[in-house]
C-alpha cells in the first residue's frame, strides 16, 4: 500500500534524527510564551481550598511543572488540592468526563461561554451537575469556584493543563504523532521504543495519534518543546525553497 509505505519511511529517518549528535539542528524549538506578571497561585479567586487544608499546609505541596496564565493557575491549584486528598486520578477522570459531555451538549457548551448569566445561577447549575454525576468534593468545589469567578469558558484549557500535571506526576511524557493514516500497531511500538531512548530514564512514553491527510505522508512528532517534522509536505516546501535560490556559479 503506497500510503503505508510513505508512512513507514518516516520511522527510520526519525530514528536517525533522534539519535544523531546533530539533533539540535533539526529540532524546531517552539517559542516560549512570555512570562506575564501573575497574581499569586492561591489568591482571592482561588481562596476556596477545594478541600480543608490551610495555606500553610498548601506550601508543602509543589506542582511538577511551572504553569502560567489563568488556566495554569487554576490547574495548579486543583492539582495541589487533589494530591493532598489523594484523589488525583479520580479528579482527572471527572474533569475530562465533564469536558467530553459538554462537547456533546450545545446547550451546556453555550452556557459555559455565556458571561451574561449571573454567578449564582452558574454555581447552582454546576452544583446540580456535580451532584448528579457524584463528583468528588474536590471536583465539586473546584467547579463552583470556576463558575463563581466566571471562568467556565476556560474549563477545557484548565483540564488540558491539569492533565499535563498529572502526567508529570506519574512520570509520563505525552508524544503527539501526526500521520496521514493511523499508525499500525507494530510501527507505533517501534516509534515508542525509539522515543524512549531519547526521553529521560524512568519516564513512560504515551503516544497520542492525530490524523492529518494534508501532510501527504511521513510523520510529525511533538513532545515537550520539540517538534520533529518529517512530513512530505514540509520536505516538498524545503525543496521548493532550495530550487528557487539563485545559483552562485562562482562558488
Amino acid at each position: 500500500m503506497a500510503v503505508a509505505g510513505r508512512l513507514r519511511s518516516g520511522l527510520p529517518f526519525l530514528r536517525r534524527v533522534l539519535i544523531s549528535d546533530t539533533i539540535s539542528a533539526v529540532t524546531a524549538q517552539r517559542s516560549a510564551a512570555p512570562k506575564p506578571l501573575l497574581r499569586p497561585l492561591i489568591n482571592t479567586e482561588l481562596s476556596r481550598d477545594f478541600g480543608t487544608a490551610s495555606t500553610s499546609t498548601e506550601q508543602k505541596f509543589k506542582v511538577p511543572l511551572t504553569m502560567f496564565g489563568v488556566s495554569g493557575n487554576y490547574a495548579s491549584a486543583l492539582y495541589i488540592a487533589a494530591v493532598k486528598a489523594n484523589v488525583l486520578n479520580k479528579v482527572e477522570s471527572e474533569l475530562l468526563g465533564l469536558i467530553e459531555s459538554s462537547k456533546k451538549s450545545p446547550t451546556f457548551s453555550q452556557f459555559m461561554k455565556d458571561l451574561s448569566i449571573t454567578a449564582d445561577v452558574r454555581v447552582k447549575a454546576v452544583d446540580e451537575i456535580s451532584t448528579q454525576a457524584k463528583f468528588s468534593d474536590i471536583t465539586k468545589n473546584f467547579l463552583a469556584v470556576v463558575a463563581e469567578s466566571g471562568r467556565l469558558s476556560h474549563l477545557e484549557r484548565i483540564a488540558q493543563r491539569f492533565t499535563e500535571l498529572t502526567m508529570a506526576h506519574k512520570g509520563e511524557v505525552k508524544v503527539i504523532v501526526t500521520s496521514v493514516i493511523p499508525l499500525p500497531q507494530e510501527e507505533e511500538k517501534e516509534l515508542e521504543e525509539t522515543l524512549q531512548v531519547m526521553i529521560d530514564q524512568g519516564k513512560k512514553v504515551k503516544v497520542e495519534q492525530k490524523i492529518d491527510p494534508s501532510i501527504l505522508g511521513g510523520l510529525v512528532v511533538e513532545f515537550g518543546q520539540k517538534v520533529f517534522d518529517m512530513s512530505i509536505k514540509t520536505r516538498a516546501r524545503q525543496m521548493e525553497r532550495f530550487l528557487r535560490e539563485p545559483v552562485n556559479l562562482d562558488s
